[in-house]
């Protein structure tokens, strides 16, 4: 994955994989994580490696928002894929 680049326009969290997301969705509901996110965090659940594209569009944001917006980018990813 390629550092996050504030610069560049419409990127979103397409770096981050559906593994990360899912194991971000997994540390929400298990408590694992405290909000807002925070690079500490994150590397507690071993999140590290794309820390910077998960600060820069989803920190700020409450828990509920967080799962709605991994949850949303995970099923248009699948149906993406089954479109195809």
């Amino acid at each position: 994955m390629r550092p996050h680049n504030p610069l560049a326009p419409g990127r979103a969290l397409v770096p981050v994989d559906d593994k990360a997301l899912k194991t971000l969705l997994r540390a929400l509901y298990r408590g694992d994580l405290t909000l807002p996110l925070d690079l500490p965090g994150l590397t507690r659940v071993g999140l590290q490696y794309c820390s910077s594209e998960l600060l820069h569009h989803l920190r700020g944001l409450d828990k509920g928002a967080v799962q709605a917006v991994v949850v949303a980018v995970l099923a248009e990813r699948r149906a993406a894929s089954e479109a195809r």
